[in-house]
């Protein structure tokens, strides 16, 4: 890159740390993510996904339903470059669909969906496999569309969405609890004035419908609270 490009490029990715920092969750943080990708790269589609709590990828946003497609054709078979991707935590550059030659049924499908060049590029926090967060997807219909500084952008971008999907994550899974906790509240406080027992009695008589009933124990409390009565 030239000296001008980047200082426009330091300037741009400047302006999309806050533009993460101020998304609401992590819907809208992938959005703003992919979006920027279609802006600042040599791509005409990009997708993410992401890591579940299952361990299993999911697709979280996509430019164009052909994005989709190629996901899911990787999902279901647990093969192709993303699911390499995610478990090597490697980036990969596929040059042309029609010659590459490592996931051949994958890349017959895909090129006949109009895709040529992919770079899936992993988003990973810390140094543990378990840390990969999920996968950015670029993709062209041309052949040999990305260049190094392609590259270089999407690993800068990649960074920044890891970043920001990790912090997002977890402000939604503090903002849970926080509701847990308050629902659990109210539910013992029905508990204590309809049975005057105490809050430790309360929250004990939670706790054993929750094992019984193999509930969650927010979602006894949510019961309680809109049925005034204990799940059965």
């Amino acid at each position: 890159m030239t000296e001008p490009d980047l200082a426009t490029s330091a300037d741009t990715f400047a302006r999309l740390a806050i533009e993460l920092h101020d998304a609401p969750g992590v819907e809208e943080t992938i959005d703003a993510v992919v979006q920027f990708a279609l802006q600042a790269l040599n791509c005409t589609y990009a997708g993410v996904t992401l890591y579940t709590r299952g361990s299993r990828p999911e697709v979280a946003a996509v430019t164009d339903p052909v994005v989709a497609d190629v996901y899911q054709l990787q999902i279901d078979t647990d093969n192709g470059p993303l699911v390499t991707a995610l478990r090597e935590r490697t980036t990969i550059l596929i040059r042309d669909t029609d010659t590459d030659d490592r996931w051949p049924e994958w890349a017959a499908k895909v090129s006949a969906l109009g895709v040529r060049s992919v770079l899936d590029v992993p988003l990973a926090t810390g140094d543990a496999t378990r840390q990969t967060v999920g996968v950015l997807g670029l993709y062209s219909p041309l052949p040999d569309a990305f260049t190094e500084d392609d590259e270089a952008i999407a690993h800068i971008l990649a960074r920044h969405a890891s970043v920001a999907v990790a912090s997002a994550r977890h402000e939604e899974t503090m903002a849970q609890a926080v509701d847990a906790r308050k629902l659990v509240g109210q539910a013992m406080g029905i508990l204590m004035e309809r049975f005057d027992v105490d809050d430790d009695r309360a929250f004990a008589i939670l706790k054993r419908y929750s094992q019984d009933t193999n509930t969650k124990l927010r979602d006894v409390a949510q019961h309680l609270i809109d049925t005034r009565k204990l799940p059965r």
